[in-house]
């Protein structure tokens, strides 16, 4: 980060991580030697996550200081009033006084009362919510010392463009998909060239996403056989090539996992050096194929398509 604050590259995604199942997985994945979390409060398992970073401060494993917190404003919260509260529910469930980053989980706005919309009466619009309006509130959070970065998930070079022109303020960090079959490279040099940092969600390919987001005959990266013959070449796991590739591109990339050898392997990932030609030939893959499609925000009677909420042609 600009101030020098430095993130880890590889973090642990919590996403999907049932209850029950989060509190072994943080306080292993912290006894392994993860700093980095990524956590939402739409997740569902904060509270628990917080139990975890708690317990292990409580048994002298991890200082505060030496971890990275990072969670997100939720889509029904992006009114101003709605802002300071959220980030609070979160600092309460997480046991926190403070984040180390916080994100706009998506460029969509929801109204107040819904988690999740059903209908397209449930979505919000942007003319009536601006992201602007939402921006300069995540602003008055670093003011106040309650998160010590910011940033967006989801967004496009037109939506990062324009909090910039319209509050002078750049998001720090990123977050979106990226894997070797969806690279974002030209939202990558962008982010680069301005500075901001990048997180990549789902770098694995997303295989345990709920079976309804799904795509019938959807290639998966696990079966290619570049990606199968670098691991093999290199005595390493499929998985551990896509996440040293992420590493080496200089995003970060956040794997979820609650089984102990996999937390172990991912890690690890991070350290891992593929050779210039082994990178060649994963920046070759690309198919601009994304898994997390958004069209669940594209709800008939609503002002979100998929071209809108990606700005892509």
């Amino acid at each position: 980060f600009e101030n020098g604050d430095k993130m880890p590259a590889l973090g642990l995604g919590t996403w999907k991580s049932a209850k029950g199942e989060v509190y072994k997985a943080v306080r292993e994945a912290i006894n392994i030697g993860y700093r980095h979390f990524d956590c939402a409060l739409l997740y569902g398992n904060e509270d628990e996550i917080g139990e975890a970073l708690n317990d292990s401060q409580l048994d002298h494993e991890v200082k505060r200081e030496e971890l990275w917190i990072t969670s997100k404003l939720w889509n029904n919260a992006h009114k101003h009033e709605h802002i300071l509260p959220n980030i609070k529910t979160s600092l309460r469930n997480l046991k926190l006084e403070y984040l180390d980053l916080y994100l706009i989980h998506w460029p969509v706005v929801l109204r107040p009362d819904v988690i999740f919309p059903a209908k397209g009466e449930d979505l919000a619009s942007l003319k009536d919510v601006s992201l602007t309006e939402t921006w300069n509130g995540m602003i008055e959070l670093k003011e106040m010392g309650l998160t010590k970065h910011i940033g967006v998930s989801n967004f496009s070079i037109k939506k990062i463009n324009a909090l910039i022109v319209e509050t002078g303020v750049k998001p720090e960090m990123n977050q979106v998909e990226m894997h070797p079959y969806f690279q974002q490279t030209e939202l990558l040099d962008f982010c680069n060239s301005n500075g901001i940092l990048m997180t990549a969600y789902a770098p694995l390919g997303s295989t345990d996403r709920p079976e309804n987001r799904k795509t019938a005959g959807e290639p998966l990266l696990f079966d290619d056989e570049t990606i199968k013959s670098i691991a093999l070449r290199n005595n390493i796991s499929s998985a551990q090539v896509m996440l040293a590739w992420a590493v080496a591109r200089g995003t970060s990339p956040i794997p979820k996992s609650v089984h102990y050898q996999r937390l172990q392997d991912n890690l690890a990932a991070g350290d891992i050096k593929l050779s210039d030609s082994d990178i060649n030939e994963i920046n070759n893959l690309n198919k601009n194929y994304r898994y997390i499609k958004g069209d669940f925000w594209c709800l008939p009677g609503s002002d979100y398509t998929l071209q809108n909420l990606w700005d892509e042609q």
